[in-house]
């Protein structure tokens, strides 16, 4: 199985992908586009620019493509959450990426899950830096997720996490379970909330 994290910073999409790693035998973790471009030599801004997101999105569309490995693969971000930030920060997304392009790269997930701000992650998880920016991408996700504008993941089963934190690993595995059956089960909703 292969399976997209994805979440504005400070959602706890790190500790997902660790978890689902140590439950799906075999599964590795996908290293975040942000910590393969600065292994590379990339220099980020801060905050990060529309030019730095446009990096990111080609390196999260880069490692999609990439050959599956042998028993599964989690990625933490997809090229989703750096459509978000763009859109965070008054960019178009539909400007910045051709949905043609990004097709194959959510083709190739089993199930896109996101993670969003909510009073538990306000409350248990440590304060995020640039929290007008995470609010923003937040929206933004949620809004391009459901709304798919660019025609790109309009066939993967999406789970949003909107429930309680402790609930998360339990749900995308038995949505797993479900997305491997396929249409025997009803995983029919586009985009589901739990």
């Amino acid at each position: 199985m292969r399976v997209g994290i994805s979440g504005t910073h400070g959602t706890g999409k790190t500790t997902l992908v660790e978890a689902l790693c140590a439950h799906l035998p075999g599964h590795v973790a996908a290293d975040e586009p942000y910590y393969l471009l600065e292994e590379e030599g990339y220099e980020f801004q801060f905050p990060p620019s529309v030019e730095d997101y446009r990096a990111l999105l080609a390196c999260s569309v880069r490692s999609l493509c990439s050959p599956p490995s042998p028993s599964g693969t989690i990625f933490d971000r997809t090229p989703l959450d750096y459509l978000a930030y763009m859109a965070a920060t008054g960019a178009d997304p539909s400007e910045e990426a051709r949905g043609a392009a990004l097709r194959p790269a959510f083709d190739s997930l089993d199930l896109l899950v996101i993670t969003v701000v909510t009073p538990e992650t306000e409350r248990v998880l440590p304060a995020a830096e640039l929290p007008g920016l995470r609010s923003r991408m937040n929206d933004a996700l949620l809004e391009l997720a459901y709304d798919d504008p660019l025609d790109a993941w309009e066939d993967i089963p999406v789970l949003e996490l909107s429930g309680p934190l402790d609930d998360r690993l339990g749900t995308v595995l038995a949505a797993l379970t479900q997305t491997g059956d396929g249409a025997q089960t009803g995983f029919a909703e586009r985009v589901r909330r739990a």
